[in-house]
């Protein structure tokens, strides 16, 4: 294992050391309970948006949190969930007043701690409201999950609803509005590599040279099948023609997401892009926006996702709307 460490032990400590002296202007850290709060918060009257995770998925959900996004991430350990205790302080810390939006990918320990949490948050006399994210088309149910995965569209909910937040919206207004981007969004993902957890120490699971996983999670759970590497055009293919036979894109104007899983570089995720974008053409799907780098990660996995997600006019405007965090700002 060769990592930028000290200790397996002391990777995200020392992580969170990291953003709060590269980041003063926009977040503060809560190193006891391992947050990343936006520094203005809480800010009476506004919702406060929290999600979180586990670590390893940077810059998901600690790189979010700023102007237009989100006012809070609890930060696990890698790839395993934050405490009940960490997230009741991250909803306390951005609580203005007006309730708290929880962002939730499906994955078991997140949902239990998330509802635990928001419990906690109940008894104190704070509104919570939750989002579950389950958008991958891959597997039914793995390793982690009931249900399907919460992957690519999460970025997406929390991008379009902290612009909602960012202008008012109230609680109610802004769940409804989140979960219709989460049930409107599909993603699909394939790695070239595995990853190395630090506490492990070895890879999460092996790969030929020749071989790729697809539909593999962001915790290297297993995909769909093991399948020979191939030019990107065919690979473009295996990602793009599952989502589309999942839901119906045509007729709207989509957003599309193509993400590296931490150790892929640009210049091929645009090449995924551009093949994602013919085959998205042939297919009759608009393309009305579009972000393409690393911003749900499987720490240095090689690979990359596409989550496309069909839009309406307000989320194309809050989509739109500034956004100043250290992932994520136009």
């Amino acid at each position: 294992m060769k990592k930028l460490i000290n200790d397996p032990s002391s990777v995200l400590a020392d992580a969170l050391r990291g953003v709060e002296l590269a980041h003063p202007d926009t977040v503060r850290v809560d190193h006891e309970n391992r947050l990343v709060v936006r520094a203005d918060a809480p800010r009476p009257g506004k919702v406060g948006l929290v999600s979180g995770g586990g670590s390893g998925h940077e810059p998901m959900h600690g790189g979010f949190v700023g102007r237009g996004m989100l006012d809070a991430a609890a930060c696990g350990e890698v790839f395993t969930s934050p405490t009940p205790d960490q997230v009741f302080a991250a909803t306390v810390a951005v609580n203005g007043g007006a309730g708290v939006l929880h962002i939730v990918k499906n994955y078991t320990g997140d949902v239990m701690n998330f509802e635990m949490a928001a419990e906690l948050a109940g008894a104190e006399g704070i509104e919570v409201a939750s989002v579950l994210t389950a958008d991958d088309v891959a597997v039914t149910d793995s390793l982690y999950t009931a249900g399907r995965r919460g992957v690519g569209v999460t970025v997406l909910v929390e991008k379009i609803a902290g612009a909602a937040a960012e202008e008012g919206y109230d609680l109610a207004k802004l769940a409804e509005l989140a979960q219709r981007v989460a049930d409107n969004g599909r993603s699909m993902g394939l790695a070239l590599t595995s990853c190395t957890v630090p506490a492990a120490g070895r890879p999460t699971f092996e790969l030929a040279d020749d071989e790729i996983e697809l539909g593999i999670g962001i915790h290297g759970e297993p995909g769909r099948e093991r399948q020979p590497l191939a030019p990107v055009k065919e690979l473009a293919s295996r990602l793009v023609t599952p989502i589309l036979s999942d839901f119906d894109f045509t007729g709207a104007p989509v957003i599309v997401l193509c993400n590296g899983m931490g150790g892929t570089p640009l210049i091929e995720l645009y090449g995924l892009f551009a093949e994602t974008c013919d085959l998205l053409s042939a297919a009759g799907v608009q393309v009305a926006r579009s972000l393409v780098g690393n911003y749900i990660t499987s720490l240095e996995m090689a690979g990359a996702s596409i989550t496309l997600l069909r839009a309406d006019d307000e989320m194309l405007r809050l989509w739109d709307a500034p956004v100043t965090t250290s992932g994520m700002t136009w």
